[in-house]
């Protein structure tokens, strides 16, 4: 053969590799096939990158493990597996239940896409009961859409409660488990029909990576998930499939560390005089601890505590008095985090009175005496701008 021929044919992958703690990170648009027969196999073979290699394939069973699924699908990130989930189960002329307190985006993608598209949006406040919830349905709901705990004001849905009934009816349910991560609840042991997560936020663990994923139990709905991904065509990187799987091996040690020094902020809040009051349902004394107590086996680091009345100025000189405590939107990494919540509630449906500021933190593995140092700092400084 011709020197040029050689050159593109040399260095082909090896015959075998040597045995590593994670999976190798295989990068391949094409996939070759061993004979004519497998090239439209698509039952046994993996005909084409975008389906998945090793790495991919290693992040999926550990994540279906963990969620205690059949299968769970992957896609570029937490809202992708929002939306795609979704899409992959609803139709025009359907009607979708969602919970008031859902993640802002998701909200978005239901008020502009989904209604686009012929499929009824109906929000439902987060304390409803079950029975009035879906016993309220109507013959056209198809879906209904959870997030316990809710984002930025934590309320909690009983998530087998109102799966028991919309099942008795027909109804799927879908359960966004970011806060519990898959690993401190498990929504499908609860009944849900499909639990969903932002891979990006605790699995990842380090604020360096976008991913989410899908879980699911039923054959049927499985099938619908996968042609979801195929008739859409999502695909995620091999690099970001290792660096997830690489995070989920220390979730549970992370999210111990995070949920004790979460508690202990959280606690530490309630008794400052500045604080009107603080939502996290692991508390004791906080809205819905007793759900909390019976459903969950831990807590993380992310929750929210109310200022008494005060002007923006002052919400303001808080947030820029803190050092140790990011300003920034997402959370589940290593680095604490403070926002602002109040101009995000405005599209909500049932509007609660706070009573002062809504404000919202992530506690990452700092020493938790330092991030209530630096939370004091932000005390002061809003107490000299009149709050």
């Amino acid at each position: 053969m011709a020197e040029e021929t050689r050159l593109i044919r040399a260095g082909a992958a090896p015959k075998s590799l040597a045995k590593t703690v994670g999976p190798p990170i295989q990068k391949g648009s094409t996939v070759l096939l061993p004979n004519a027969e497998a090239l439209y196999d698509d039952d046994s073979f993996i005909t084409y990158g975008r389906q998945g290699l090793a790495a991919h394939d290693a992040l999926r069973d550990a994540l279906a493990e963990m969620e205690g699924a059949a299968c769970v699908c992957l896609y570029p990130s937490g809202l992708a597996a929002l939306t795609g989930a979704m899409l992959a189960v609803l139709r025009a002329g359907d009607e979708i239940l969602v919970v008031d307190n859902i993640y802002k985006p998701t909200r978005r993608f239901c008020d502009h896409v989904l209604r686009r598209f012929g499929v009824a949006v109906r929000y439902f406040d987060p304390r409803q009961s079950p029975q009035d919830l879906v016993g309220g349905a109507s013959d056209a709901v198809r879906l209904i859409v959870m997030e316990s705990p809710g984002s930025l004001s934590f309320e909690m849905q009983d998530l087998a409660a109102i799966a028991s009934l919309a099942r008795a009816r027909g109804i799927l349910t879908l359960a966004d488990n970011t806060w519990g991560a898959g690993y401190l609840i498990k929504p499908l042991a609860h009944g849900v029909d499909i639990s969903v997560q932002a891979l990006t936020k605790y699995v990842g663990g380090h604020s360096d990576v976008f991913m989410g994923s899908a879980a699911a139990t039923d054959p049927t709905l499985v099938g619908q998930l996968e042609n979801g991904i195929v008739h859409l065509g999502w695909a995620v990187a091999p690099e970001d499939a290792y660096q997830m799987l690489r995070g989920l091996r220390t979730l549970p040690t992370r999210l111990a560390k995070q949920g004790e020094s979460g508690l202990t902020i959280a606690a530490w809040l309630r008794d400052q005089p500045e604080v009107a009051g603080v939502l996290h349902p692991a508390l004791p004394g906080c809205p819905d601890h007793e759900l909390w107590r019976r459903d969950y086996s831990g807590a993380c680091g992310l929750f929210s505590f109310v200022f008494g009345p005060a002007p923006e100025v002052a919400v303001n000189a808080f947030l820029d008095a803190l050092d140790l405590f990011g300003l920034g939107f997402s959370w589940g990494g290593f680095e604490s985090l403070a926002i602002s919540c109040d101009p995000q509630l405005g599209t909500r449906k049932f509007r609660h009175d706070y009573g002062g500021p809504l404000m919202r933190l992530h506690v990452g593995l700092e020493n938790a005496d330092d991030l209530m140092a630096d939370l004091k700092r932000g005390l002061e400084a809003f107490r000299a701008a009149g709050g």
